[in-house]
């Protein structure tokens, strides 16, 4: 028998595209359902959200403003790291979630990150609009993203859930701030890798370990945070009054947990755009 004690992995968060360690030095252990240390986790402070928002909101024009076309490939591109690393996100989500519907549960989640990506040059088609006016001009409605958005990822889907939350942000070209599942943090660190090293542009997704009870608040409550979506919350009613202070947008979320293997529609994807309607003279 080998005296040799292994390493322990400690993760650490991300944030513009890079791996910062959090500014307050504090972590946590990671365990799997049975108990058994798996990693440690770094515990993102308040000062992290802050950079984590000024990240998103820098790379929110660049992202934004990219054409639909290029952010399907680019997120096609996820999808294809994804895949590639299959077999680690069944290990994770095994560890995390139990494993008799790990494989399925992955595969679930990367055919979902796909038909995401398959909305990113149809949404215009679908939710805009040519007006009927009555008079020499000529108005159309265009859907525009919002902002910056706040996702508290849920607590018990520690991936496909989280991929259901992530992937129509970033299909409306808004920039997201991401707070993992506190206890089942693994797959969500997986996934800030294979961001990390695809062609998603630093910035446009951060993702933040720690607790939702408590980096919540602070996303709620940021001014740059243009919507939240408290999926993963335990007090939603608290973070609504918070975000009351910045007039932004909370989204309406099930009490419960939803299944996230149903089929998805694009309710989340209009959560996420504001209507631009423009008036135009036509004639001499």
């Amino acid at each position: 028998m080998s005296d040799r004690i292994s390493v322990a992995k400690t993760y650490k968060l991300y944030i513009g595209g890079k791996f910062p360690r959090s500014e307050s030095g504090r972590v946590y252990p990671v365990q799997d359902g049975k108990g058994q240390f798996l990693a440690n986790a770094a515990h993102a402070s308040r000062k992290d959200v802050r950079d984590a928002v000024s990240a998103a909101r820098k790379a929110f024009p660049g992202w934004s403003g990219a054409t639909a076309y290029n952010r399907g490939q680019v997120l096609y591109r996820v999808a294809e790291m994804l895949e590639g690393r299959r077999d680690q996100f069944v290990a994770e989500v095994t560890a995390s979630e139990g494993g008799r519907r790990a494989a399925s549960i992955v595969d679930a989640a990367i055919d979902r990150w796909v038909w995401y990506a398959g909305w990113t040059d149809k949404i215009a088609s679908v939710l805009g609009a040519a007006n009927p006016v009555a008079g020499p001009y000529f108005s159309f409605t265009v859907p525009e993203p919002t902002g910056v958005v706040g996702v508290l990822a849920p607590q018990k889907s520690s991936l496909l859930g989280l991929v259901s939350v992530l992937a129509p942000v970033l299909a409306t070209g808004c920039t997201a701030v991401v707070v993992s599942s506190g206890e089942r943090p693994l797959p969500a660190i997986t996934l800030s890798e294979v961001l990390a090293t695809s062609d998603l542009p630093g910035g446009v997704a951060n993702i933040l370990t720690g607790r939702a009870a408590e980096l919540g608040p602070w996303l709620a409550s940021h001014g740059d945070v243009n919507a939240l979506d408290p999926t993963g919350a335990e007090d939603r009613a608290a973070l609504a009054r918070e975000a009351a202070g910045t007039v932004k947008r909370v989204l309406s979320v099930p009490a419960e947990e939803p299944d996230w293997t149903q089929r998805p529609d694009i309710s989340r994807l209009r959560r996420y755009l504001e209507a631009k309607t423009v008036w135009h003279p036509m004639g001499d």
